[in-house]
């Protein structure tokens, strides 16, 4: 009896291996996937290009005088990145090549500018808005004529590389009593632009 009890025993000895739960080890779950982190844009740093504009002139006054032409030049600056906000200044040396009719008979042959801006950081694009000083120089029936005055106006900028930009401006200029002669001028000018980061 004790050696039936045994054999039986022995028998069985299988399947109670089994029958007590082994399972085969699980297989280690897959290490997570880090998100790939976003990329970043720095408006920081110095910059230079060149820029060509269309301008419409208008004046107001004893001389008043009006037309459209192009101007083209340069321009060079600095902005700082804050984050989600940018600011800089800009200066712009730009010949024109407006000529004048009416009683204003004549040409604007430059205009200069420096101003601040400011803009909003969105990616690879910046929008801002910008402001500062204007000085102006043109040719008419009235002699050599210089003023100064004041701009204001916004525009966009696009990186095209981390150190190429191109962009567009669109800006309102502002000159009262024209160089003593009682002649309040206006212009409006679009530009397009390209430029190289530092």
């Amino acid at each position: 009896m004790k050696y039936a009890v045994l054999a039986g025993t022995l028998a069985l000895a299988p399947f109670a291996a089994t029958a007590g739960g082994f399972t085969e080890p699980a297989a280690p779950a897959p290490a997570p996937i880090a998100p790939a982190a976003p990329i970043g844009y720095d408006w920081s740093g110095f910059y230079g290009g060149a820029q060509i504009e269309y301008g419409d002139v208008e004046g107001e006054g004893p001389l008043a005088g009006e037309g459209t032409g192009a101007l083209y030049g340069v321009f060079g600056g600095y902005r700082y990145d804050l984050g989600d906000f940018v600011i800089g200044a800009e200066i712009d040396l730009n010949a024109a090549d407006i000529d004048l009719d009416d009683t204003l008979d004549g040409s604007l042959d430059a205009v200069y500018r420096i101003g601040v801006e400011g803009g909003f950081d969105a990616g690879p694009a910046l929008i801002y808005g910008t402001a500062g000083y204007a000085y102006a120089e043109a040719d008419t029936s009235a002699g050599e004529l210089e003023g100064d005055g004041y701009f204001f106006g916004a525009g966009i900028d696009y990186l095209v590389t981390d150190t190429v930009t191109i962009g567009a401006e669109v800006l309102q200029h502002e000159f009262d009593d024209f160089d003593g002669t009682d002649v309040d001028v206006s212009a409006t000018t679009f530009g397009i632009n390209a430029a190289f980061r530092f």
